[in-house]
């Protein structure tokens, strides 16, 4: 039987139109935000399955690729359980590498710690438009840093970095977990019910305000603490100003310094007068992963018609490798994302070489091809992108060919004529 040629399903093969925009991005990314402090790391893809196991990752625990034991370590026909067998999987995301990865290494790490972390994650997701089972994460990260100077650096350089790739008009939605918490309270809601509500209130874009009601009462919940939950958000919608609006509502279930500095983050972020993209409050913003302390945020893009990216606070995850809490908070690109808008809009990449394409006859050889060979080098010396090829039989369709690979200019280099 004949090996398949075509990649694993939710897996992709990069083509090299696509390779140069991949690499363009990385590039703005990687310039960028090294401009606010960020410096680049990079961890191991794969990590311990009790670290991605630890109820940190929400639904993205159910998706883990998980990898057997090797050699002798492994003996399925004597295990009764999966952790006799298992001991490691391909990382879901960026975020638990990176906490591993600081708590081993933080004696050598200066304080706060600007992180920038790029590589590929793996997740036996349904394969859909823009997502697959092996995708580019791109993430920026502080560490150390308590105050809502991390929110605001890592909104700005986000922004700042997805402006710079063309893109306007875009939205930064915030919200804090604290805020969630304290709307499910005042309506009445028990702490240990929170996160069922939080599931159900995600939804809140796709099934609207009475979709969510419906399924708060299939799941359980008393009629009227429904109706004084979702009330709080159809004021908060009719209000010109959300976040005055719910401070007045919640009164003594939510801290004022909480609020305070939420409004920092806002007015600082706004104070920068940045017109390719609007900060909004959004009370429904949830963010599924359980490690979210505080601030959370999410990128919406109208090309793309959903998130584009996020992020948040996640106080309490160093802890759980240390035994001591450290203050920290990221923001994560939807890399592929990007590069599918950037793709599919006819995006060519700016300011490269001009690009040549040497065509040399078949039987050209020894002495003649060496000629070829260092006057391509030459021109490559006065920043030229050369393509030294053999030409085909079919000149045009191959010069056809090439100029969808960017090459303008053909240079064409016979027997005879380097004989002379």
């Amino acid at each position: 039987m004949a090996l398949s040629k075509k990649p694993t399903t939710g897996m992709k093969d990069i083509l090299p139109e696509e390779m140069q925009i991949r690499e363009y991005v990385m590039s703005v990314i990687k310039e960028t935000y090294g401009r606010f402090g960020f410096t680049q790391i990079e961890t191991p893809c794969v990590e311990n399955i009790a670290n991605l196991s630890s109820k940190q990752g929400g639904d993205n625990e159910k998706l883990i690729f998980k990898i057997l034991k090797r050699g002798e370590k492994l003996n399925v026909e004597a295990a009764t359980t999966e952790e006799e067998v298992v001991d490691s999987g391909l990382r879901y995301d960026l975020t638990v590498p990176l906490v591993r990865f600081y708590s081993n290494n933080a004696a050598q790490l200066p304080t706060p710690f600007k992180a920038l972390q790029m590589g590929n994650v793996w997740r036996a997701d349904r394969p859909q438009r823009g997502r697959y089972r092996q995708f580019m994460q791109c993430d920026i990260d502080i560490l150390g840093e308590p105050s809502n100077l991390a929110e605001i650096e890592l909104i700005l350089a986000t922004t700042t970095t997805i402006t710079k790739l063309g893109f306007r008009n875009f939205q930064i939605r915030i919200n804090d977990r604290r805020i969630l918490k304290a709307m499910a309270a005042y309506a009445g809601f028990a702490e240990e019910d929170y996160d069922s509500v939080f599931i159900t209130l995600d939804k809140m874009d796709k099934i609207g305000m009475d979709g969510v009601k419906a399924e708060l009462l299939e799941n359980g919940f008393a009629e009227d603490i429904c109706d004084k939950y979702l009330s709080l958000f159809a004021a908060i919608e009719e209000a010109q100003n959300g976040v005055a609006c719910i401070m007045e509502k919640l009164g003594e279930y939510l801290d004022r310094e909480v609020m305070a500095s939420f409004c920092e983050i806002i007015d600082s972020v706004r104070a920068t007068q940045a017109d390719s993209f609007e900060l909004v409050f959004d009370p429904t913003l949830v963010r599924g992963m359980s490690y979210y302390t505080g601030t959370i945020f999410e990128i919406a893009m109208p090309e793309f018609g959903g998130s584009c990216g996020g992020g948040g606070r996640y106080d309490k995850m160093v802890g759980k490798f240390t035994g001591n809490d450290v203050p920290a908070c990221g923001f994560s690109i939807g890399f592929e994302r990007i590069v599918l808008l950037l793709t599919e809009s006819g995006f060519q990449v700016p300011t490269r070489p001009a690009r040549v394409a040497y065509l040399v006859e078949k039987g050209v050889s020894g002495p003649a091809l060496r000629e070829v060979i260092v006057k391509a080098q030459e021109a490559r010396k006065d920043g030229k992108q050369v393509l030294v090829v053999r030409m085909n039989k079919n000149k045009k369709f191959q010069k056809e060919q090439l100029q969808k690979e960017g090459y303008e200019e053909f240079v064409e280099f016979y027997r005879e004529a380097l004989k002379q």
